[in-house]
């Protein structure tokens, strides 16, 4: 996916992220869940599910047999990490979904968020993006609209000039 970001193109990659996303057939924690997800942890490495944190004390997986929204560690920004607007979005998002009691505080706050994205930025790659973002939220899959974000803030990145020191890993469905 970054090689057409390497040619001097960052839309490049999230067209070429639009294309992969269209060939899923079911986003495993999208709105139309309809098989198990099966995840695994490593010793020490934290889950959190519809607002409770659990804590791997050795390897292990186990299946999610309903439609919960949940992160895993890795997956989670920290508030120190929130230096961008696009990063900021993030945060605002994760807290959708592993705080179910903040809801409606946070979906304000997204909204709000998105309307002065939207001004702010006049790149197409992003302002598709955020659209994109927009209509996951709507659609009540803020997981699918998180993979989204992290696609673009590397984009966001190179318009601001440079690399940020907070990596975001892009991670397959159910990881």
């Amino acid at each position: 996916m970054g090689h057409a970001r390497d040619r001097g193109n960052p839309a490049g990659a999230f067209q070429e992220f639009q294309r992969v996303d269209r060939c899923v057939a079911n986003d495993i924690r999208g709105t139309e869940m309809s098989m198990t997800t099966r995840v695994s942890l490593r010793p020490g490495e934290r889950i959190f599910i519809n607002g409770a944190v659990l804590k791997a004390d050795g390897r292990m997986s186990f299946e999610i047999l309903n439609d919960v929204p949940y992160l895993i560690e890795h997956e989670i920004m920290h508030a120190q990490q929130t230096v961008t607007p696009l990063r900021q979005l993030y945060y605002v998002l994760q807290t959708m979904i592993i705080e179910p009691s903040a809801m409606a505080v946070a979906r304000k706050v997204f909204e709000d968020s998105m309307r002065g994205l939207s001004k702010a930025f006049s790149n197409i790659a992003v302002l598709e993006g955020l659209t994109m973002v927009h209509n996951q939220v709507e659609a009540g899959s803020p997981f699918a609209a998180l993979k989204t974000l992290r696609i673009l803030i590397p984009i966001e990145d190179s318009i601001l000039g440079g690399s940020s020191e907070t990596e975001l890993k892009v991670v397959g469905g159910g990881a």
